[in-house]
């Protein structure tokens, strides 16, 4: 009889944000669908430097702001060890523990495994943009559902480029997604999602983004300002447009993060109880 035990490692380093809301909403929604008996934690990583042990079974690390280059910060040492230790804890045990990383933990986890160079970008992507598969990203069982490109919201400063390749096949990663085709720009195109592992994966778009919430804080007057001031009114325009699209990022919201957690959950299914009425 198991209860399973979900970690949110929060990065947003108490910045206001989106995220977190939408991925609890994920959470809440897969547990009701499955009708399991599921915890869950939340860890404030880089404004507390807290962080879970061992002791979950699945661990969702956030997206947030800033700089995923290396720094002193407290931190950012014991984040890694817990990666380092989850990696080995599946190496070694047959039921396995569950991670998604999601953008700024996506960029962090990619620079500690040194499977490609991070570095800034020449200007802010932000936005809701095609992504596209790669040859490996075809066979991806979190895409099946999904068309080629999908559409996801994309809001960064620096990105994953020059794949190390000899590294990722050694440790047996998938580079699954690469963004925009940009035929005017001559750039390489970032990767944007990795299969670390069997149980670990990662994205460096923002797949818990969901498309009513994020319209209605969109058509608030501050937000608004905000991305006109920063970004332009075609921008804005362009992504309420997008927001409204069924088949655009209501449809991955609806399938990536909700693909890992029944996964993550049907692995536990057989010590599982499930809740009923």
């Amino acid at each position: 009889m198991k209860q399973i035990r979900l970690a949110i490692l929060d990065m947003y380093d108490n910045h206001p944000n989106e995220g977190m809301r939408c991925i609890h909403q994920l959470i809440q929604k897969t547990k009701e669908e499955e009708q399991i008996d599921l915890t869950v934690d939340v860890f404030n990583v880089r404004a507390n430097n807290e962080l879970p042990g061992l002791d979950y079974d699945i661990y969702v690390s956030t997206g947030g702001p800033g700089s995923p280059l290396p720094s002193s910060d407290a931190w950012e040492r014991h984040y890694f060890s817990l990666i380092d230790r989850l990696f080995e804890y599946n190496r070694q045990n047959r039921q396995k523990k569950y991670v998604f990383l999601i953008c700024h933990s996506f960029q962090l986890v990619a620079r500690h495994f040194r499977i490609g160079m991070i570095s800034k970008r020449r200007s802010t992507s932000f936005g809701i943009f095609p992504i596209h598969r790669t040859d490996d990203g075809h066979s991806e069982p979190y895409f099946k559902a999904l068309p080629d490109p999908l559409f996801a919201v994309d809001s960064r400063d620096f990105q994953l480029t020059s794949p190390n390749w000899n590294r990722i096949e050694e440790l047996g990663m998938k580079v699954l997604a690469l963004e925009k085709i940009r035929p005017h720009v001559n750039l390489e195109r970032a990767i944007m999602a990795v299969r670390f592992s069997n149980e670990i994966f990662g994205t460096q778009f923002h797949p818990e983004a969901d498309s009513a919430g994020m319209l209605r804080y969109f058509l608030t007057d501050e937000k608004r300002n905000q991305i006109v001031a920063n970004h332009g009114e075609a921008k804005y325009n362009e992504m309420v447009d997008s927001l409204q699209d069924p088949d655009k990022i209501r449809l991955t919201e609806a399938v990536i993060i909700p693909s890992f957690l029944r996964q993550a959950i049907r692995a536990f299914a057989p010590l599982t109880p499930q809740m009923h009425n």
